[in-house]
């Protein structure tokens, strides 16, 4: 199933089953569900059979972020290690992690609008996981059991503010600089997470390429790991860091200018993409 959110005609927010090939949306408000996070809690992945739930098209609704409201959305830095070396840091040895806030949450075709107070915005292309049932110090080897889906992350960084500190979560914080969608698959329709290709381009000049296979820590890692610290919750998404060819490890740097469209495309999850304005 391919979880969505987006608003209709009639000017209300709904969640739904998107079917690709129809160019349909199951609304899934007839099954007693409003919000992407609710269809997530109760474990959802089959659009439900359901008379009562309407029909929308895709061609007349406006997407929004498939997940508006996750409890937290966990970043992993450094996790390919061509990024770590273009970065010029050190590999790292168990998994760095950091938060960007919810408020820096946009949809596929919203504009990511660049701060005055920042210089040097850059993209990150990155592969996300969202958490179905949650827990504390979970296994690696039940990781599936946890995993509701999959989804695009574009991690959107002022490599200026970033650089100024030791914390990074600000930086990559600002309004706009979590462009996220334009769905969440369901795990069951993604047989390895650990074999897609990812990829970036801007003005539809390729940037990133690469394959989640060259992930350092991979998604059991990574859940084992973070729970072992706080118990994960229902919707969380945990992205799991970006490729090489992020502006900031260019020569010379290449920074996100107005203008300018930016789309990454993961494997079975579809592409995002967003416009470039100034603020």
């Amino acid at each position: 199933m391919k979880l969505v959110t987006f608003i209709a005609r009639d000017g209300n927010t709904y969640t739904g089953s998107l079917d690709e090939p129809s160019g349909l949306i199951l609304g899934l408000i007839g099954a007693g569900f409003h919000a992407a996070l609710d269809v997530i809690t109760a474990g959802i992945t089959q659009p439900p059979e359901d008379r009562a739930c309407p029909l929308f098209k895709l061609a007349e609704v406006q997407l929004l972020a498939p997940l508006p409201n996750p409890p937290r959305i966990f970043l992993i830095g450094l996790n390919y290690r061509d990024h770590a070396i273009e970065a010029r840091l050190q590999i790292p040895k168990s998994p760095v992690v950091f938060l960007k806030l919810p408020t820096a949450i946009i949809g596929p075709g919203a504009p990511i609008v660049l701060p005055v107070n920042s210089s040097e915005p850059d993209y990150e292309a990155e592969f996300a996981f969202v958490i179905g049932r949650g827990g504390y110090r979970l296994s690696a080897d039940e990781w599936r059991t946890h995993v509701y889906g999959y989804t695009i992350v574009n991690d959107v960084s002022a490599r200026d503010v970033q650089n100024a500190s030791s914390q990074w979560s600000l930086a990559k914080s600002f309004p706009t600089f979590c462009p996220l969608g334009p769905a969440i698959v369901t795990a069951d329709e993604i047989p390895d997470p650990h074999a897609l290709a990812i990829s970036l381009t801007i003005d539809g000049v390729v940037h990133q390429n690469s394959n989640t296979r060259e992930l350092i820590f991979q998604v059991p890692k990574l859940i084992e790991f973070i729970s072992s610290i706080t118990p994960l919750l229902p919707g969380d998404i945990i992205s799991t860091g970006t490729p090489s060819g992020v502006g900031l490890g260019r020569t010379p740097k290449r920074w996100l200018q107005p203008g300018e469209t930016v789309s990454v495309t993961v494997d079975g999850l579809g592409t995002l993409t967003n416009p470039v304005v100034a603020e």
